[in-house]
């Protein structure tokens, strides 16, 4: 009986993990659009690049970490308008950890009053296992080295990665489509083939002048999908000045958010979102830090712009 429940309690963690390890979660998922959709690189006309860290679950041994950093720019190479950029992620949960790391091209469209991207990102994935078990010894519990599926000793192995997305903004509203792991390739490990499984994203928001002409409200969602497991969140920010912002997210059955942020006058961006959890695991964990810097300029003006009249961020 004990076997059986450390058997279970490992395919209920690592079928966890999988599925927050392989996308990691952002709550500032509006400055970070480049890492889950390519269509978005160089739609703004201005270099993008955007630094965040998420610290999840404070408190748990092993818990999720996640680095993101992705630069984009615009470019007309043959005249053609188009966008390139760079995304590199690092995520660790538990011994888990993978380095992603994806070159972007994205070929732009005006399309009535907006800008239509379609963007391919292709890279690798490095995935890294490391375990370290504590099984104590005796009848009844099953030694790592004697299960065909409990991997032992460090291993890792390097796969390719894909993407696509579309991508269409105006400066009102924006909406976006996306896919990543296409290929769904998988890690030859000496016991049991994980695989990067293909996921699905749905971004979409608005910009509402309210009649404060230093106040705007911009409401947002973002989804994402393996095809069996689904999560949405809704954000409201309030932004003044478009300077200062701060507003609530909701992830459905997982967390509330805060979000604050302000851009300095360098031009610079910094933001912080605080998840407070929903579920139980709230008894063991003091919620989940995420930290944000994002700078946009114009190369040719030398400088960041000061006014945005699109409600994205990047």
């Amino acid at each position: 009986m004990k076997s059986v429940k450390l058997t279970f309690l490992f395919v209920v963690l690592i079928s966890f993990a999988a599925w927050s390890q392989q996308d990691p979660l952002s709550s500032n998922y509006m400055f970070s659009t480049l890492t889950y959709n390519p269509g978005i690189a160089g739609s703004s006309g201005m270099i993008c690049a955007t630094a965040l860290n998420r610290q999840q679950w404070i408190g748990f041994k092993g818990a999720p970490s996640t680095t993101t950093f992705n630069i984009s720019a615009p470019v007309s190479p043959f005249k053609i308008q188009s966008g390139i950029g760079l995304m590199v992620e690092s995520d660790k949960v538990g011994f888990d950890s993978d380095i992603n790391i994806s070159g972007i091209y994205n070929y732009l469209l005006d399309v009535g009053s907006g800008k239509l991207g379609i963007g391919v990102s292709l890279g690798v994935m490095n995935k890294t296992l490391d375990p370290t078990w504590q099984v104590p010894n005796g009848d009844g519990f099953t030694q790592p080295d004697q299960d065909p599926l409990i991997p032992v000793s460090k291993e890792s192995f390097v796969v390719f990665d894909a993407g696509l997305g579309v991508y269409f903004t105006t400066d009102k509203y924006y909406a976006g489509l996306s896919a990543r792991h296409l290929n769904q390739a998988k890690f030859k490990f000496s016991k049991g083939e994980p695989y990067l499984t293909r996921h699905y994203y749905l971004t979409a928001g608005y910009n509402i002048q309210l009649p404060n002409p230093s106040l705007e409200l911009l409401p947002s969602v973002f989804a994402f999908s393996d095809g069996r497991a689904f999560q949405a969140s809704v954000t409201t920010l309030l932004r003044y000045n478009k300077k200062v912002w701060g507003g609530v997210s909701y992830r459905a059955g997982d967390a509330v958010t805060g979000i604050a942020g302000i851009e300095l006058y360098n031009g610079i961006r910094v933001g912080y979102a605080y998840d407070f959890p929903l579920s139980d695991i709230r008894k063991n964990t003091s919620g989940t830090h995420e930290f944000m810097v994002n700078y946009c300029f114009d190369l040719s003006m030398g400088k960041s712009r000061t006014k945005y009249k699109s409600i994205r961020f990047l």
